[in-house]
């Protein structure tokens, strides 16, 4: 049996979890992703981890659990993952030519025993024609990511800079949560 549990379907979060262990098996947490009004946007991310991470851990008692989520925020507003082709138009144009947030929140959880935290980051898109927009929705990648956009993909090319920890934009801040994963035993 693994020692940890990866409450995620995310491929991404999957590649950079083996990064911090091999000893780690998949099983995402079935549950509605449904924030109370009135959360601030910034704790968005570690509300729905924690969600994941303790739905998870009733179902495998003894077992350490880590739940993600990741969020894009711009002007204060919290930009999910795409509906459609004009969702991703309008989601990528607001961050057009401006810095954005991506925040991860993690929750490691053992029965009673809970951790959380959340890592953010600074990204800034070069300003983006409106072909260029349509260009990078035609590959198909904004549409099962936060902001409509992968870093590590096609997504890359619309990033000038980013500031902080380019594994968080991607959705797992590998190297925190080692250290977080070591102070939790």
């Amino acid at each position: 049996m693994e020692k940890y549990i990866l409450a995620s379907a995310s491929p991404r979060r999957k590649e950079l979890m083996a990064l911090i262990t091999p000893d780690f098996e998949i099983i995402p947490a079935d549950v509605e992703e449904i924030l109370p009004e009135d959360i601030y946007p910034e704790e968005a991310s570690e509300y729905l981890a924690e969600l994941k991470c303790r739905h998870v851990s009733r179902l495998y008692p003894g077992r350490t659990v880590i739940g993600c989520d990741t969020t894009v925020l711009i002007d204060n507003t919290i930009l999910g993952k795409p509906r459609d082709s004009e969702d991703a138009f309008d989601m990528l144009k607001s961050l057009s030519g401006k810095t954005h947030l991506v925040i991860t929140g993690v929750c490691i959880c053992r029965d009673d025993k809970l951790q959380k935290f959340s890592q953010i980051s600074e990204v800034e898109f070069y300003e983006l024609s409106d072909d260029e927009i349509r260009e990078y929705i035609a590959t198909n990648e904004p549409f099962d990511k936060a902001g409509a956009y992968g870093i590590q993909g096609f997504g890359g090319l619309l990033v000038r800079s980013i500031r902080g920890d380019y594994n968080n934009i991607v959705g797992l801040p590998a190297a925190r949560l080692k250290r977080e994963l070591i102070a939790f035993e």
